[in-house]
């Protein structure tokens, strides 16, 4: 049976091996430091974190996230190690909230491998603190024991880490942070926010029923600990949990047979419109994808776990180590967990087979801004008179099934710039390319994205700028410079870097103090353009002095505020010149590949994503006849 602790109590752990479980319903950091038998922690070295996750006997998150499972071998601990304290900080640099007042309180569970839950402790009481020492495991008379904690740091992990003794606390908090931030470049944006009532599902509790993504004040998406093992349902097509708001109906799935599921309908998500509906029903397909890949792992886990621990019982016999007894007692565990990662498999094709069912039905209905470039839609696109709820960046999948691609939806206008990295990748898709050949991919990318926000904003509403130092992208840029598109010719030069540069950034100055002013359109300088601007800077650092890079900082982190944005096409090593005056700048930046590529970290359920670019398909012209038709209602737009 579980025990409940409240702040200060203590109860004794059977087993060594265990894992920490946290709900804190917004992405939070997760850390551990060890102690000595007086509690001091030794040095850096002592900490796992999300820069340094991997300690001997401990394993924490790499990335902020809402929910963490933090693996603990209290054995396999260093010698001199008398205490685990489990920390939790909110991620601040970040949109999110600065103390833990203004968010759900954490729940922390202690659990064996099997998710059986020893212990569970809910954080009451915090207000102004951005950190607090969670949990500590603690060795007493030769025994472990778990001590609910709760003492909140309003200085945050600095404080924190220097109550314990951390001569290097503050550097070794800012280095957390950093790790943390960085890490945002590369995360999945989170779910649409819910109106859901539903309590927060604790990890750990097997066969509860899945909840829904949020952001803060919802419950997180089902985790692998949360789903059941065996038995889950079928996804339900009338999409109950991808309810946001209170409009219209949305269209009904036909009736199916008794016993089958549910046949999907494109739209059938709640919205009050029908690119609301689609654009709620791609995010539910996201994450459904997620969580039925969690419950298939954590089963898959949980049945390797088990038949470890049934090998180690035989092994741990001399009598049924070898011989007849030994090899049957093997038999039997590699049975049982085949049963189980049989029934698991059996539970992740039905729920992926029905998305796929559901993605054959939706991508064909997708608008424009939602659709890839081989969707028909596009050739019969008219330039909107409206800007649409989000634009697609990409495709997202899992290795599972590499086959069901879910579209990578962004907000718009636009809340962080694009980042499209042209250095080495690691991916088996630029195996046989070289450094070029990665290099033009992601111009070709940032052209497509370009084109991409140009045809889905009415016509006037959105402007694109180019600068291209030494005018080595002149041939991928062709598609964009032809079509009479651009606002002006690529910029070239450190000249004319300083010139796009300079007045991009009087802009955003002008804006902001008109905004804060409370003034209208009219008190703008005559003739200047209001509309949305995106500056898409090829070859970075070339070309740039440090006035120039100071001024694409200040664009990246002032710019989307007033409609100005930045899409970087850079290899992150030419700039190592600069040192760590650039790492803010690549934070505040969503990164994204020109090939497919595993980097896109999804801090919900700890999924990580692979990206696939919007490239248009070899041979195809309708990336020409897009732009054509978005000159013309350029030309034909009153001035």
């Amino acid at each position: 049976m579980t025990a409940e602790l409240v702040r200060g109590q203590n109860h004794p752990l059977p087993r060594t091996r265990l894992e920490i479980r946290v709900s804190a319903g917004i992405p939070v950091v997760a850390g551990a430091t060890l102690g000595d038998a007086k509690g001091t922690v030794r040095g850096t070295e002592w900490v796992a974190h999300p820069g340094s996750p991997t300690l001997p006997g401990l394993e924490v998150s790499r990335q902020a996230a809402a929910d963490h499972r933090l693996a603990v071998d209290l054995e396999a601990l260093p010698q001199d190690v008398h205490r685990v304290s489990v920390l939790l900080a909110l991620p601040l640099g970040t949109a999110g909230p600065s103390r833990f007042a203004a968010v759900a309180a954490p729940f922390v569970a202690v659990t064996g491998l099997d998710g059986t839950e020893v212990v569970s402790y809910t954080i009451t009481g915090l207000d102004a603190e951005s950190a607090v020492v969670a949990l500590e495991l603690y060795l007493r008379n030769g025994a472990w024991k778990v001590r609910a904690i709760g003492q909140g740091y309003a200085g945050g992990l600095a404080d924190m880490l220097a109550d314990q003794g951390l001569p290097q606390a503050r550097q070794l908090a800012e280095t957390i942070l950093d790790a943390v931030a960085l890490g945002a470049s590369r995360s999945v944006a989170a779910p649409p926010p819910r109106t859901s009532d539903e309590a927060r599902v604790r990890a750990g509790a097997a066969g509860t029923a899945g909840t829904d993504g949020g952001q803060a004040d919802t419950a997180p998406p089902q985790t692998a600990a949360q789903r059941p093992l065996t038995g889950a349902g079928p996804i339900d097509y009338a999409h109950p949990r991808r309810q946001t708001s209170a409009p219209p109906p949305a269209p009904t799935a036909p009736a199916a047979a008794p016993g089958e599921p549910s046949r999907p309908v494109a739209g059938d998500a709640t919205g009050w419109s029908m690119d609301e509906r689609l654009y709620n029903q791609v995010w539910g397909m996201f994450e459904d994808l997620a969580r039925t890949t969690a419950a298939y792992r954590s089963a898959v886990d949980f049945a390797d776990s088990r038949m470890e621990q049934e090998l180690d019982r035989v092994l741990a016999d001399p009598r049924s180590r070898i011989g007849s007894t030994g090899d049957h007692a093997r038999e039997e565990a590699a049975a049982r967990r085949e049963e189980l990662v049989g029934r698991a498999q059996e539970a992740f094709d039905r729920d992926v087979a029905q998305l796929t069912a559901e993605s054959e039905v939706v991508e064909p209905a997708l608008p424009p801004a939602y659709a890839s470039w081989d969707n028909p839609v596009w050739h019969g696109y008219r330039t909107p008179m409206e800007i649409p709820m989000a634009l697609r960046v990409g495709d997202l999948r899992l290795p599972e099934r590499p086959e069901l691609r879910i579209p990578m939806l962004v907000r718009l206008p636009l809340e962080r710039g694009l980042w499209i990295d042209s250095g080495r990748s690691d991916a088996e898709s630029a195996d046989f390319m070289d450094a070029e050949q990665v290099k033009g991919l992601a111009v070709e990318t940032a052209v497509a994205l370009a084109a991409r926000l140009l045809a889905v904003y009415p016509a006037g509403e959105f402007a694109v700028s180019v600068i291209d130092p030494a005018g080595a992208a002149a041939g991928a840029l062709a598609p964009l410079t032809g079509s009479g598109v651009l606002a002006a010719p690529p910029a070239a030069g450190a000249r004319g870097v300083a010139a796009v540069l300079s007045g991009l950034t009087e802009r955003v100055d002008l804006l902001q103090m008109a905004a804060r002013g409370g003034a209208g359109a009219d008190a703008l300088p005559p003739g200047m353009d209001t509309a949305e601007q995106l500056l898409i800077v090829n070859d970075f650092p070339h070309g740039f002095d440090d006035r120039a890079v100071n001024q694409l900082r200040y664009l990246a982190d002032e710019g989307p505020s007033v409609g100005v944005h930045l899409l970087m096409v850079a290899d992150r090593e030419d700039a190592s010149a600069y040192g760590p005056v650039l790492q803010p700048l690549w934070r505040s930046l969503l990164r994204l590949t020109p090939v497919p590529d595993d980097h896109l970290a999804d801090p919900w359920v700890g999924h990580t994503w692979t990206y696939e670019p919007p490239l248009v398909p070899p041979g195809s012209a309708i990336l020409g006849t897009v732009l054509a038709q978005v000159a013309e209602a350029r030309r034909a737009w009153p001035h």
